[in-house]
């Protein structure tokens, strides 16, 4: 289908293996969104054997289907501010954000955010998308960020998310020490109140599902790996602290000391999932930043590995 080899971040190459008419191939085959085939046609974006065609037309087995991606750059503010690169292709950005760093532009922090250096890496790349962010990271939580480069790579990540194809692990430093090696956590969620940014358990609220298993136990306190199976805002840290077990340093949450740690202690370390175009696996880690290694020497742990 995608033909190996010929794929651009700003290009589609895609051979017919049957045939049929191309609106049912782009949208059922290649899963575009209606959208997406609307935008193509109107632009003009969609090119069969090298010549434009609207979806309405039967393609044959071996007919090469040419989609450009025309897009322009997000208005951000551009400025380095020396975020890791963990991967790249043609479709995505996988950004290791630090603590601190707010992800996306807003009217509090209009500058220093993740997406002000993604501009700047993508002035630098001398290529032009869109910042589409397919994965958000609280503030002061640390770790793996995944970014589209078009609307596609997108839609498709997001539908994989909502289907349970994403794997997203973390790994947090606890209050208290757990007892099981490994449990799940299902319990719903919902916003305290309308005015309030606090998270809550509630029978009314979302389900909610989180995976953890111990990686080490310390001095009152225990690190552990944790996989979302659902994606709610503050999940982990309420999920967490409904069971006993707060987030050190998470000033909603947890229990905060800061000649330990100065925010919660809480990083997304590793993520796998399938390339939209290609369909194979990948997976990206982060190391545990220097924060986290520090707070679990001062309580009497090792050094991990996940």
């Amino acid at each position: 289908m995608f033909i190996e080899g010929k794929q651009e971040w700003n290009k589609f190459m895609i051979e017919v293996e049957e045939e049929m008419k191309l609106k049912d191939f782009l949208l059922d085959v290649m899963e575009f969104s209606t959208r997406s085939v609307s935008k193509m046609k109107r632009e003009k974006l969609l090119f069969v054997n090298g010549e434009f065609q609207k979806p309405s037309i039967t393609i044959k087995k071996g007919d090469i289907i040419e989609i450009p991606i025309d897009e322009e750059m997000s208005d951000f503010l551009s400025q380095d501010l020396g975020v890791e690169l963990l991967y790249e292709d043609f479709d995505i950005l996988l950004m290791n954000k630090p603590a601190f760093m707010v992800v996306h532009p807003t009217k509090s922090h209009f500058d220093g955010t993740l997406a002000n250096h993604v501009i700047n890496y993508i002035e630098k790349s001398k290529e032009s998308y869109k910042i589409r962010f397919v994965n958000r990271l609280d503030m002061n939580t640390s770790g793996i960020v995944v970014l589209a480069k078009n609307a596609y790579a997108h839609h498709i990540l997001s539908k994989d998310m909502g289907d349970n194809l994403v794997k997203k692990e973390y790994i947090a430093i606890v209050d208290g020490v757990m007892e099981d090696d490994e449990g799940t956590i299902d319990l719903p969620i919902m916003r305290e109140s309308m005015e309030s940014i606090l998270r809550v358990v509630d029978e009314k609220g979302q389900r909610s599902i989180t995976h953890y298993r111990v990686i080490e136990r310390m001095n009152n306190a225990t690190v552990v790996g944790l996989l979302l199976e659902t994606g709610r805002t503050h999940q982990i840290r309420v999920h967490l602290s409904s069971i006993g077990h707060g987030i050190i340093g998470d000033e909603l949450y947890g229990k905060v000391d800061e000649s330990l740690i100065n925010r919660q202690a809480l990083h997304a370390c590793k993520i796998s999932f399938n390339q939209p175009r290609m369909k194979n696996r990948i997976e990206i880690k982060s190391q545990l930043p220097d924060d986290m290694k520090l707070l679990i020497e001062k309580l009497g742990g090792k050094s991990i590995d996940y």
